[in-house]
């Protein structure tokens, strides 16, 4: 937790510097600070797992949401985005082996379904190639919230700890009028949680731990509205 209040506080001091060296050259330039974007996203895990006691490995399903997003520009070039959406995955295990309590030795473990609340905040760098085009890249944190657990069938229970990440983004406007734009986005999001599965139900005082890295992309395509 260290690490990523440091990460944050250097992001922070970052974009403040970088947005102060740029004031110069863009005081004097008309630009809309805010912009709000509304884009349909997959949510495609890149996911793997160390599972206790059965192991095997994991597999999460890809996700297609709506995703709203809001930038701020701090100068022309400098922005940063705030990015609010949620995603339902149904997981499992993947060649697993509870041959200890009766079953096969390489099986699937329905776990059911969980929904992910993934608050991710970017700062950007924005770049004017054409008056229409107009690309950028981006890096910041992200917190995932894990909600709204359905365990499923086989098991008692799954418990997922809430988690931080890292996010790095890729993607541009392209300009329909002075107001109006569509956007293409891609984003990864580096991020890993600790689980626990209740099997109790299966054996007395079962317990199967796991970290697991779901590691998303974020493939987005929409509509934005600069204000």
């Amino acid at each position: 937790m260290k690490k990523i209040i440091l990460a944050a506080i250097g992001l922070a001091l970052f974009s403040t510097n970088f947005a102060n060296a740029q004031e110069d050259d863009n005081t004097t330039t008309d630009f809309k600070k805010w912009q709000v974007r509304l884009r349909g996203v997959a949510v495609v895990p890149s996911e793997s797992a160390n599972i206790g006691v059965i192991g095997g490995d994991v597999d999460i399903s890809t996700a297609f949401i709506p995703e709203l997003d809001f930038t701020y520009f701090f100068t022309k070039n400098i922005a940063a985005e705030l990015v609010l959406g949620t995603s339902k995955h149904d997981v499992n295990t993947t060649a697993s082996d509870i041959s200890a309590i009766g079953g096969p030795t390489s099986t699937d473990v329905d776990l059911g379904s969980v929904y992910l609340l993934p608050p991710t905040l970017t700062v950007q760098y924005h770049f004017y190639p054409t008056e229409d085009f107009k690309p950028y890249v981006g890096a910041g944190l992200n917190y995932t919230i894990f909600y709204s657990v359905d365990e499923g069938s086989t098991v008692r229970g799954v418990d997922y700890d809430n988690a931080v990440g890292y996010a790095f983004q890729v993607g541009f406007d392209y300009m329909i009028n002075d107001k109006f734009f569509i956007n293409v986005d891609a984003k990864k999001i580096f991020l890993s949680t600790d689980v626990t599965v209740d099997a109790s139900n299966l054996a007395d005082g079962l317990s199967i731990p796991a970290e697991v890295d779901i590691d998303p992309w974020l493939l987005g395509f929409g509509i934005g509205m600069k204000f």
